[in-house]
């Protein structure tokens, strides 16, 4: 799991059909603190986020295809799997 800033979405007119009724966001990986911590890419929303939302990002294509219910020949490999509402980073 990652934890990401949600920064935009994408739309396109033409698409695999498993995406069909399904947004596409664009993430970008953040640390603890809420800085950048790598480069941006694309994640499927599972639960209603919007632009600016901090989330949880599942990038592991076994685990998303488990959780959509899909065949094992999908093009997802990244999934938006929670909304973070705070994060407590203790002193080390």
């Amino acid at each position: 799991m990652r934890l990401c800033r949600v920064i935009g979405n994408v739309v396109a007119t033409v698409k695999h059909p498993v995406y069909a009724g399904r947004s596409l966001m664009i993430v970008q990986p953040v640390d603890p603190a809420g800085l950048d911590s790598g480069d941006s890419f694309l994640a499927i929303d599972h639960v209603q986020a919007g632009a600016g939302d901090r989330v949880l990002v599942l990038s592991e294509g076994n685990g998303v295809r488990q959780i959509l219910d899909l065949g094992s020949e999908v093009p997802i490999r990244s999934l938006i799997v929670g909304i973070v509402d705070r994060v407590d980073a203790g002193a080390s």
